[in-house]
């Protein structure tokens, strides 16, 4: 009988890694590159950490109760399908909202993609031909005079997109040598066009109306009902804001009980059958999944065209790939091993655990570390692609820096043991801090489109190393049985609450200051908490507990025959040393 499950065991591990593969390569596809979507759909950072905020508050409040409700009335396979089934859907629908204005989808593109779907019209974007005719027109004006024939000679390659408070002046003087005369002449023609508007008092009809963005005609119909201009823009950012709103937290309501169940119930089987010893290595299937998904995706996407339709921008991409993925990730749900357990929990082990760690110093100080670190990171995360996105990075090297960051976590993972034994728990997650902190602060000065890579192999320790060491705190104050729960509190602490909060106030910063400015404020937070992590620990006496089901698990035959009865007690020996630890 033991031998029979000895197969399924090892049928079941392959199952679930394929699983776990397929299921974080859909993520990575579309979750990492959410906010830079909805900049694309003209959304502001503050509403953008708003919209992320609710997300995570989602995540907190309904993965675990739903995942609750599962177990209690055994419908785990159920849920699990019809999440990843509605899941689907729910992420596609965000490509049914259509964006503030045409021209924030193409304010990043090459100018190729601009002519004819509505382009800014104000002063900062602007180009500049002094060297060919001392005239400067808008990029609407250019692309409104010149021939479809004339644009398609000039080489677009090398055209670089213009951010905020930017101008198109050097990348078009650098394309425009191939057709030079062209440009002369539609130089000389907004010149007259000017002269004769001056001498006249009014403007000769260009017959562009069709060519004009949706926010313009916006402002005209506005004005026409009495309506000041930055009242109709105010109130149609209102109205995409709650669409995307209630889409994305349909989208988080779908998809956020699939981890929690899956997760619960594959411990669960491996538990039954006595073979939880490779329950701890599933995560690296799960990353090298979303390493390879999140840089195959970034390829493909910046090698398209900035708009694939007249109103579909190329990130849509993301979307599909997510969807593509996921329903591959369905057929594989459909044979994943879930124990059913029969068994009620007469317990709220949420409640255990939360008890567990306020009667520790230690413990409390580690959760109020994990909060810090979420919030933090949600705000590197939420706004990092737009930062690159500024320098002008394309969808490659964003995913070329989820997939560095990875495989660093996964390469110092096999020695993790050694890091921690060296450094301590409370050093190495000081080191993480401060590893976090550097991160920071270089992301506010970078340069170039590429420069981001070279940092993310330091993410190994921000966040590896730095929940290795949170991990071995949950361990030590966990009693038998235990541990999962209390990883599962400092997770809620970090990745929900944490980055909830962080979210909002990453949003309002960037929002009120810039981008840079985050950042830095960001490294100061954690260099500070990090010098006073370190004091506050050292103070605090520890308190570890002896976890009983450990020593129970220990081979007998590890004993040697010289040994005297007193040394066999194994259980007088734990709670000797359980009492030594907690005198002082």
């Amino acid at each position: 009988m033991r031998r029979n499950k000895q197969w399924d065991v090892n049928k079941a591990m392959l199952l679930s890694r394929l699983f776990q593969f397929l299921h974080c390569a859909g993520k990575a596809c579309a979750i990492p590159f959410l906010t830079l979507y909805l900049r694309h759909l003209g959304l502001t950072a503050s509403l953008t950490g708003i919209i992320m905020g609710t997300k995570h508050f989602i995540n907190l409040a309904w993965a675990p109760l739903s995942g609750y409700f599962a177990k209690h009335y055994n419908k785990r396979r159920v849920v699990i399908l019809s999440s990843l089934l509605c899941s689907i859907g729910a992420g596609l629908l965000l490509l049914l909202i259509p964006p503030a204005d045409k021209a924030t989808m193409t304010r990043y593109c090459n100018i190729s993609a601009f002519a004819g779907f509505g382009l800014p019209e104000t002063a900062e974007d602007t180009i500049n031909f002094s060297q060919l005719g001392n005239t400067t027109m808008t990029v609407h004006a250019f692309t409104t005079l010149i021939s479809p024939t004339a644009l398609s000679k000039i080489n677009t390659k090398h055209i670089a997109t213009a951010g905020a408070g930017q101008t198109l002046n050097d990348a078009i003087l650098a394309t425009a040598a191939a057709s030079k005369h062209e440009v002369k002449r539609i130089a000389h023609r907004q010149s007259h066009r000017e002269n004769h508007k001056n001498e006249e008092g009014a403007d000769i009809p260009d017959n562009s109306d069709s060519k004009r963005s949706v926010r313009s005609r916006s402002l005209k119909t506005g004005s026409a009902h009495g309506q000041k201009p930055t009242d109709v823009v105010l109130e149609v950012q209102h109205q995409l804001f709650f669409l995307v709103l209630m889409a994305v937290a349909l989208w988080e309501v779908l998809s956020a009980p699939l981890e929690w169940i899956v997760d619960d119930g594959l411990y669960e089987y491996l538990d039954f059958v006595d073979a939880t010893d490779g329950y701890s290595r599933q995560w690296i299937w799960g990353y090298l999944g979303a390493a390879c998904s999140a840089c195959g995706v970034g390829l493909l996407v910046s090698n398209l065209d900035c708009l694939l339709n007249v109103h579909i921008h190329r990130s849509a991409v993301h979307f599909y790939s997510y969807a593509i993925l996921i329903t591959l990730t369905l057929l594989t749900g459909t044979f994943l091993p879930i124990h059913v357990n029969r068994k009620q929990e007469q317990t709220n082990k949420v409640l255990k655990a939360l008890h567990l760690i306020s009667n520790d110093g230690r413990a409390t100080l580690c959760a109020l570390t994990a909060f810090i670190v979420g919030a933090v990171g949600s705000a590197i995360e939420n706004y990092l692609f737009w930062q690159m996105q500024e320098k002008g990075s394309s969808e490659f090297y964003m995913g070329a820096s989820i997939a560095i960051t990875l495989f660093a976590e996964i390469l110092l993972s096999f020695f993790s043991d050694k890091i921690l034994k060296t450094v301590g728990q409370s050093g190495t997650v000081a080191l993480g801090m401060l590893c976090m902190a550097v991160q920071c602060l270089y992301y506010s000065f970078l340069w170039s489109p590429w420069s981001v890579l070279p940092i993310q192999s330091l993410n190994a320790f921000s966040s590896g190393a730095l929940w290795w060491a949170l991990n071995a705190q949950c361990e030590d104050v966990s009693t038998p049985g235990m541990e999962r729960s209390v990883q599962r509190v400092f997770q809620a602490l970090s990745l929900g609450l944490g980055a909830g909060i962080g979210s909002l106030a990453g949003g309002f910063i960037a929002s009120r200051f810039n981008l840079e400015v985050l950042y830095r404020a960001a490294a100061v937070v954690l260099v500070i908490w990090s010098v006073a992590f370190l004091i506050v620990q050292s103070r605090i006496p520890r308190q570890k507990r002896v976890n009983y089901s450990r020593l129970l698990a220990a081979d007998n035959s590890d004993l040697s025959d010289t040994e005297t009865d007193q040394e066999r007690d194994w259980l007088v020996n734990a709670m000797k040393d359980e009492k030594e630890n907690n005198s002082w």
